[in-house]
């Protein structure tokens, strides 16, 4: 027996195994359990959303990274490129947002990390979805909130056939990641400039693998990620976002916020 994210103890060997390669999709047998959470996951789609996103995670980061928070208070460049996707975790009960994280595939352009790293020949010709900014507000849902975050990058990953998901991490998150079996892609740790320079390791994972390697390591998450429906990740986290119809609107986006920093 072990004990799940929710508390519940579950025997992992007795379930039985769905298809490695898990699609959310409405042919595939519904999971026994069905978990109703005060908050949901959606795609950020318009210029509020991408507000809300900014200052959830300029304050996730002040609490441990704050002279990168310094640098978090606009929107990145790479928030409005295609084939980058934002979601956030907005509260049922007054709408706030309690987090958020990035998802850009190599689909359109090459990773963020490839403008420091080499990335090994293993992963050359492969679909790639580099995962970064993830951030809770602080407060007791903030695990619960990050694990359904990732849990929406997983479904979108499998649903959009990408191959492998990276991420660079530092300590003590890189034990989260190691927790939910992304291992090591290249060797030590790399400084990476957009971090302040703070040592990171890069991690992956093959998607295709996510469920094999949860069963194999008796991991208590197979449950939460593969065995429990959550309804409130929405649909739109699925799909591809293009930002490039509303390039005046982001151009004004930035400005407000520019100047907002500034004040």
């Amino acid at each position: 027996m072990s004990t799940n994210l929710l508390g519940t103890e579950v025997s992992v060997r007795s379930m039985p195994i769905p298809p490695a390669y898990l699609e959310p999709e409405e042919d595939q047998p519904v999971p026994a359990n069905e978990q109703y959470l005060p908050f949901t996951v959606r795609q950020a789609s318009n210029t509020d959303d991408l507000r809300k996103v900014v200052e959830v995670r300029q304050r996730a980061y002040a609490r441990h990274l704050p002279l990168v928070a310094e640098t978090l208070k606009t929107p990145e460049q790479d928030d409005t490129e295609d084939g980058v996707v934002l979601l956030i975790a907005e509260s049922k009960v007054d709408g706030s947002a309690l987090g958020t994280v990035r998802i850009q595939t190599n689909r359109v352009n090459p990773l963020n990390l490839e403008q420091f790293v080499a990335l090994p020949d293993g992963l050359r010709n492969k679909t790639i979805a580099e995962v970064r900014r993830l951030g809770v507000a602080h407060g007791m849902p903030g695990r619960l909130v990050r694990m359904l975050l990732l849990k929406a990058v997983y479904q979108y990953c499998a649903h959009n056939h990408v191959d492998w998901i990276l991420v660079g991490a530092r300590p003590p998150l890189d034990r989260m990641y190691e927790q939910l079996t992304l291992a090591d892609v290249l060797p030590g740790k790399t400084f990476l400039p957009k971090q302040n320079n703070i040592p990171h390791r890069v991690l992956g994972l093959e998607v295709r693998a996510f469920h094999d390697r949860l069963v194999a390591s008796n991991n208590p998450l197979l449950e939460f990620f593969f065995y429990t429906q959550h309804p409130d990740i929405q649909r739109s986290c699925l799909e591809p976002r293009s930002w490039s119809g509303d390039e005046e609107k982001m151009k004004s986006t930035f400005a407000q916020h520019s100047a907002g920093a500034r004040g």
